[in-house]
């Protein structure tokens, strides 16, 4: 199989632009990571635009430069990020292309997803019974399982300071105002057992990415960054995941469990073998989940894991070190391709104040969208 390299990565920060366009925004992040590759949009071969909001988001060519070549619309939820970086990698291991890029931007309007429950392929009732809100979701969940596994709501809010205070020392993040486990313990519950700073936010924003035949990655940069694995899984039935109006009584694990399993296999990776991560945290629950869906550590584990700072910038594994989903906000199209700019930096030695001491060899980022799609990539020097 051919060896995919990452010589190139670009962001536009995310956060409120007035009127400025998701496209320009897009176009801007892809501009940014070309000349970081010291590369052209000439000679991209072909490209993966994903986006929530806008319906074309191959239109992007008409800001870059129409040069024919095949440019692809993709959303798959939250996962859109990661779904693009695969598409773009498997171009390249599949002959389509020596040089592809991954593209993401949204500009979502302020306040939660809304939408009719039928887009969904749900009944009505779903979303008469306050059902059809992920803030809902995510709440239940958190609580099932902090009962199940004796963890405190204390936990929940270590996860959000943490990455309150890693976004206040990340120069592109939207939230830079460090808050205490007590602020964050005491501000109004949305829906039990997360307050309102455990969540994030839809934003806008954008993030590119430029991979290439690995054997040609000298071309463009002397430090490239290689994808070991990228790996999408959708749930199995009996998952408990966004969107499932009943349950069977057999339960298997978050399509997250599959992804993770599949991406170290494919990697020849083991967990401990992982420096720094990025995971998903649309709410601070979400981060504590994955970091044993993920199986970094075990179901409980968790609680000493913060307490002991294992997922701080100096920790074991430092997790969402640019302050992940809760101090970056999630303009969805954008949001793992953000995760891969973090990663890339961090294995480069270019993330300034949140730089990862012990110059990290081995990155690892994480995607979990709605109705139960997850993707996971792993990244090494």
């Amino acid at each position: 199989m051919t060896d995919v390299a990452v010589v190139g990565v670009g962001l536009h920060p995310f956060g409120r632009h007035a009127d400025k366009q998701a496209l320009l925004m897009g176009a801007e992040a892809a501009r940014a990571a070309l000349a970081d590759a010291n590369a052209e949009w000439s000679q991209v071969q072909t490209a993966y635009v994903g986006s929530y909001e806008v319906s074309n988001p191959d239109a992007i060519v008409g800001w870059l430069g129409l040069t024919g070549i095949p440019v692809r619309g993709v959303f798959n939820g939250c996962a859109t990020g990661g779904t693009s970086l695969q598409m773009a990698a498997q171009a390249i291991r599949h002959g389509e292309a020596d040089v592809a890029m991954a593209i993401g931007m949204d500009k979502h309007p302020r306040g939660a997803f809304a939408a009719d429950p039928s887009v969904a392929g749900l009944p009505s009732w779903y979303g008469q019974t306050g059902m059809f809100m992920t803030t809902h979701f995510f709440g239940t969940k958190a609580t099932r399982y902090l009962y199940d596994h004796g963890v405190s709501m204390e936990a929940l809010a270590r996860i959000a300071a943490k990455n309150l205070r890693n976004g206040s020392i990340t120069p592109h993040a939207w939230r830079r105002k460090p808050l205490s486990v007590e602020q964050i313990l005491a501000a109004p519950v949305v829906n039990y057992p997360l307050t309102q700073y455990m969540y994030c936010s839809p934003d806008e924003g954008a993030a590119a990415v430029v991979l290439c035949r690995a054997d040609l990655a000298s071309r463009f940069t002397s430090t490239p960054v290689y994808l070991r694995s990228s790996v999408l899984r959708s749930r199995r039935f009996g998952a408990f995941e966004v969107q499932s109006p009943s349950l069977p009584l057999h339960h298997v694990p978050s399509p997250t469990v599959d992804a993770s399993r599949a991406a170290f296999e494919e990697a020849g990776l083991a967990p401990e073998e992982i420096r720094v991560a990025q995971l998903q945290d649309t709410d601070a629950g979400s981060e504590l989940i994955h970091m044993a869906e993920n199986g970094f550590c075990k179901d409980g584990e968790q609680e000493q894991w913060l307490a002991d700072g294992e997922t701080e910038i100096t920790g074991r594994l430092a997790v969402n070190t640019d302050g992940g989903l809760i101090a970056n906000g999630e303009p969805i199209g954008a949001s793992g391709l953000r995760q891969v700019y973090e990663i890339v930096l961090q294995l480069q030695g270019r993330a300034g104040d949140r730089q990862v001491p012990g110059e990290p060899k081995t990155g690892y980022t994480h995607l979990y969208g709605a109705p139960g799609a997850s993707a996971v990539s792993i990244f090494s020097r």
